[in-house]
């Protein structure tokens, strides 16, 4: 994810907001605890996992599938997905692993959510074929996507098919720096059970944000490839989530993006480790495959 790339992490200030005030109400409805933890990576391309997958390798996605327990899968952001393809997907993966496809750009870029039913039931009833394989759906907007917009979504989201569970992002700062549309529009969200997507990326400080507007937690990290900066900011996350699973906190989606080719260690592997330490849990931790690539692959 090029979004707020930097060329100097040093100089960008990685501390975190304060929780909204409805963070407490919004997590204080789940009185089970948590349900669901999926940690993954952005692709399971061999061309972005460098030095994860074993020689010879017969499948990318049987083999990923079997190291992590999720993928936020940008395929179908390019692409509308059809059931077949879907299903070959599927079939390739254990019974507990998730995808979370992101929304197509015919929706999302093109259209802009406009005259859009006809894509949306294309792309749900496809979705739909992972049947229990199924994580959330995510919808992404455009940089430029502004509040002026904000008819649209609400439009959007009120015809969204409940049956498939929803996570939205919004990127442009607008949205942001007015308090009155921002509570508007995240309202919109709790009252739907839409999930407020966090972006954690290191230029774009100005839209990260820590409002919950559902028991689930879903977080897209954007690694600034300084191993130091990059493992302190996922100790942070553990802290953040820590204090809201005592609150009631149901679910963690947790996804890192980070250039391989800059910062050969695994961020995602060490955030399941620190993780499973931190709260006792056994998520499985992705094993080194490729014996010529130094230890310190995995943190």
């Amino acid at each position: 994810m090029n979004f707020g790339k930097v060329e100097n992490p040093l100089d960008i200030n990685f501390s975190f907001p304060k929780d909204h005030a409805r963070n407490r109400e919004v997590l204080s409805k789940n009185k089970e605890g948590i349900k669901n933890i999926a940690v993954g990576c952005p692709t399971w391309s061999k061309s972005n996992l460098i030095g994860f997958y074993p020689k010879p390798l017969k499948d990318e996605l049987t083999y990923y599938s079997r190291q992590f327990d999720a993928i936020e899968l940008n395929a179908t952001y390019y692409k509308m997905p059809s059931a077949e393809q879907i299903n070959t997907w599927k079939n390739k993966t254990p019974k507990d692993f998730k995808f979370f496809p992101k929304i197509t750009n015919s929706i999302s870029h093109y259209r802009r959510l406009i005259n859009v039913d006809d894509l949306v039931t294309q792309f749900a009833t496809s979705v739909l074929e992972f049947g229990e394989r199924l994580g959330v759906v995510f919808l992404q907007l455009h940089d430029n996507y502004k509040p002026n917009d904000y008819e649209r979504l609400e439009i959007f989201i009120k015809k969204w098919p409940q049956e498939v569970p929803l996570a939205v992002e919004i990127r442009s700062k607008e949205w942001f720096v007015d308090e009155e549309i921002y509570n508007k529009v995240t309202q919109l969200f709790e009252d739907y059970n839409i999930t407020n997507i966090i972006v954690d990326t290191p230029g774009r400080r100005d839209v990260l944000h820590m409002r919950l507007t559902s028991q689930s937690a879903f977080i897209r990290f954007v690694a600034c490839n300084n191993l130091d900066l990059d493992k302190k900011r996922l100790d942070d996350w553990i802290t953040r989530l820590s204090h809201w699973k005592k609150e009631g906190l149901q679910n963690v989606f947790f996804f890192v993006h980070q250039n391989y080719e800059l910062t050969p260690t695994f961020l995602s592997a060490y955030f399941i480790k620190e993780l499973n330490i931190s709260w006792k849990t056994k998520i499985l931790i992705p094993q080194l495959a490729s014996t010529d690539i130094s230890p310190t692959l995995f943190g």
